[in-house]
């Protein structure tokens, strides 16, 4: 099963490079590929639920269900991914002469924003259209308008009439957020609130205590594989109920995710070349097979379950992510084929407006009670138009990249 693919993300796509041991600069392909296969991936899963007749392997687990469903390991990768893209971010930020506070209040108002648009999208679907005085649809569609006049990128400019244009467009996407805090009413008057995180907030949370670890572990392999380790230990205790964590926001082991790719990021860094890759790879695949040892050792213990967020999940899961990765750098940055991804590119540079464009897509086809034909809601059929519609939402997304058009956190 193809189980790791990853977000999101670093959902605001930063300049990803490193200092290779030949003292050159690279960019690594390997990132951005994991990056867009992982979105692709989410809009496919994200389609597929209600489909009837396909495989039950493809969904996500229930509750109580022992089982690694491939719905189930593409969060999980986003979170992988983001995480490697931290230490380069930070080491950028940096490099480029910012001081640690400004550093800190980008992690911070980055943070503000991945929360944000993660309650947005958790409460728009629990919305009472009468007490509210709006439409699910148009408030959805308001509320993604909002969010790209707010978090799009905005060109440099010197005119400044462009200038307070541009500070206007920001200042009425924040008063439209606000519009839509202030007047949202739930059904059986349900506030406005976290109800869950959403996928975009528990990003942001895993974000802000990677990156503010990472600031003070900063370029130590050692002091990150000790945080990390520290992180399992907590990870086991939390489930084995000796300790409670339950004053995180979201679920520890999500966290972890994020710290491994920081991790890997670093070995990355260390390891890595291009000329000799085997050693960064063998580093990589070792990692898995410890991951797949301590799957093997939790599963009597506890089920596979995404939704728990059990120990035995993350083990599986990292077992696939840290080998996989390994491949993508080998094929990638290694032999250097790179093009056979270019159809899903906007997905790995584009990834936070790959991610939110759906939310107009659906809400349009709802408002023109627009429907598949009877065929493609079902088996085959209906994954190819799953995979279709993922396709069709990067294509869309490179377009508006084309045209300036971009959100960015």
């Amino acid at each position: 099963m193809f189980v790791c693919s990853s977000v999101l993300i670093f959902v605001a796509n930063p300049q990803i490079t490193y200092l290779m041991k030949n003292l050159t600069l690279q960019r690594i392909a390997a990132i951005d590929v994991f990056r867009a296969l992982t979105m692709f991936l989410m809009l496919f899963v994200n389609d597929i639920p209600g489909l009837r007749n396909i495989p039950h392997w493809l969904l996500h687990a229930e509750y109580n269900e022992d089982m690694l469903g491939f719905s189930d390991t593409i969060f999980p990768a986003f979170l992988f991914c983001m995480g490697m893209s931290i230490s380069f971010a930070v080491q950028g930020r940096i490099k480029k002469g910012d001081s640690l506070l400004q550093v800190g209040m980008h992690i911070f108002w980055r943070t503000v924003a991945l929360i944000v648009m993660g309650l947005f999208t958790v409460n728009y679907g629990s919305l009472d259209p009468v007490a509210t005085g709006m439409t699910v649809n148009v408030y959805c569609i308001l509320m993604v308008i909002g969010f790209f006049l707010v978090w799009a990128v905005y060109p440099k400019v010197e005119d400044k009439k462009k200038k307070y244009l541009f500070i206007g467009m920001k200042a009425i996407g924040v008063a439209l957020l606000v519009f839509l805090f202030l007047i949202y009413e739930g059904r059986d008057g349900v506030p406005f609130g976290p109800k869950w995180w959403g996928i975009l907030g528990l990003i942001g949370w895993t974000y802000v205590i990677c990156a503010v670890i990472y600031l003070f572990t900063r370029e130590s392999l050692v002091r990150n594989a000790v945080v990390w380790v520290i992180f399992i230990v907590l990870m086991l205790l939390n489930h084995a109920k000796i300790i409670s964590l339950s004053f995180i926001p979201s679920d520890f082991t999500l966290h972890i995710f994020g710290f491994s790719g920081v991790l890997t990021s670093l070995l990355m860094q260390k390891y890595a070349d291009t000329k000799k890759p085997w050693k960064f790879i063998s580093i990589l695949c070792a990692l898995g097979v410890v991951m797949l040892i301590g799957a093997l050792i939790s599963h009597p213990h506890w089920i596979i379950s995404k939704i728990q967020a059990t120990p035995t999940w993350f083990f599986y899961c990292m077992a696939a992510f840290f080998p996989l990765f390994g491949f993508f750098y080998w094929l990638t940055d290694v032999k250097q084929k790179q093009n056979w991804f270019d159809i899903i590119k906007p997905a790995g540079t584009a990834t936070l407006t790959c991610y939110v464009l759906p939310y107009i897509w659906y809400s349009v086809m709802s408002m023109l009670h627009i429907g598949y034909p009877d065929i493609l809601n079902s088996g085959i059929p209906g994954l190819l138009r799953s995979m279709v519609f993922s396709l069709l939402i990067v294509w869309i997304t490179g377009l508006l990249v084309k045209g300036k058009i971009k959100l960015k956190i």
